[in-house]
C-alpha cells in the first residue's frame, strides 16, 4: 500500500442518470411519461495534478473581447475553462450554487499595472451560468475603469492562495 501513488486532486464533473430506478420506472408507467435523464454535479478524485500555475505567465484563460461582451460588461468563459481552471479550486457547494443558476460573488484583482493593483469585490463581480453551459463573469465596473474594447486580449486565472480571480489586460 505504501508504494501506491496517492490521489492528487479533486475535480468537478457531471454524473448522468440515464437509467431509471424501479420506482422511477413504475412512476413513469403510471403517469404515462418518459424517463427524463438527469445530471448531478459531483466531485471525483483526479489521478492527474491540477494545472500548474506558472507565476511568470499564469494566464490560463486568454481571450479577445467581443462586441457583445463590451456592450453588456460581461466576459464569457467557456465551460471547459471554467471547470478546469476555476471550479476545480472551489468547494462542491459553491460549484453547485453556480451550476444551479445562482450568481456567485467573487473577488477579482486587476493586475494589469503591476505596481497599482485594483480589487473588485462585493456585488460588482460575479459568475453565472449561461443556458448553453458556458459561464459569464459580470464585471461592468472593470470594463468601464479599464475602457475595454473589442479585440482587447485579456488573461484570467483563479489564484487558489487568495481565493480570487486575477485579471490582466494583455494587449
Amino acid at each position: 500500500m505504501s508504494n501506491q501513488k496517492p490521489f492528487l486532486s479533486l475535480k468537478k464533473t457531471f454524473f448522468y442518470n440515464f437509467f431509471p430506478s424501479k420506482v422511477e420506472e413504475e412512476t413513469c408507467k403510471l403517469n404515462n411519461t418518459a424517463h427524463v435523464v438527469t445530471r448531478e454535479l459531483i466531485e471525483i478524485r483526479d489521478i492527474y495534478p491540477p494545472p500548474k500555475i506558472d507565476l511568470k505567465n499564469p494566464w490560463q484563460i486568454k481571450k479577445k473581447i467581443t462586441r457583445d461582451e463590451v456592450i453588456v460588461g460581461k466576459l464569457v468563459i467557456p465551460f471547459f475553462d471554467t471547470f478546469e481552471y476555476i471550479l476545480r479550486y472551489w468547494t462542491l457547494d459553491a460549484a453547485k450554487s453556480l451550476e444551479n443558476g445562482c450568481d456567485v460573488l467573487v473577488d477579482m484583482w486587476d493586475v494589469t499595472e503591476e505596481n497599482i493593483l485594483k480589487k473588485y469585490q462585493g456585488g460588482s463581480v460575479f459568475l453565472r451560468k449561461l443556458h448553453n453551459d458556458d459561464f459569464y463573469l459580470s464585471c461592468m465596473i472593470l470594463f468601464n475603469n479599464r475602457k475595454l474594447n473589442v479585440g482587447d486580449e485579456i488573461g484570467l486565472y483563479w489564484d487558489p492562495r487568495s481565493s480570487s480571480l486575477m485579471f490582466k489586460l494583455l494587449s
